[in-house]
């Protein structure tokens, strides 16, 4: 696949998911994860924009019914047990850490409104 030239991406900005509750999904994003809250503009609806190191997850307020069943997204993590203990420490049920040699520990786990949430320790 040719790649043209003039496009230039510099990583990735923000990922947004649709939540059920805005503040249900702060408890776990920012109570639990320890993400960075940021300022958000009045857009009209409820949200909650959120730092994860230099990228960013809009939480939109809007129940579009169940996520996909496959659909998610990965939080780089340094160590994975000590995510998976404290996840499960607060009521989740993650997967279990899986290996994948020479490349990273993963494992998923699903937010108060149901999404995929991969956390993945490079080794």
């Amino acid at each position: 696949m040719s790649k043209i030239a003039a496009i230039e991406t510099q990583g990735i900005h923000h990922v947004s998911i649709n939540v059920k509750d805005v503040d249900t999904a702060l408890s776990f994003y920012i109570g639990l994860l320890n993400l960075e809250l940021l300022e958000r503009p009045d857009l009209g609806f409820p949200g909650a924009w959120i730092r994860a190191g230099e990228q960013e997850i809009h939480l939109l307020g809007i129940d579009s019914g169940e996520p996909l069943k496959e659909q998610h997204f990965a939080f780089a993590v340094s160590d994975a047990e000590a995510v998976h203990t404290a996840l499960q420490a607060n009521g989740y049920r993650p997967t279990d850490i899986r290996d994948i040699p020479n490349t990273c520990r993963q494992f998923f786990t699903h937010d108060p409104s149901g999404n995929m949430v991969e956390f993945n320790q490079r080794l």
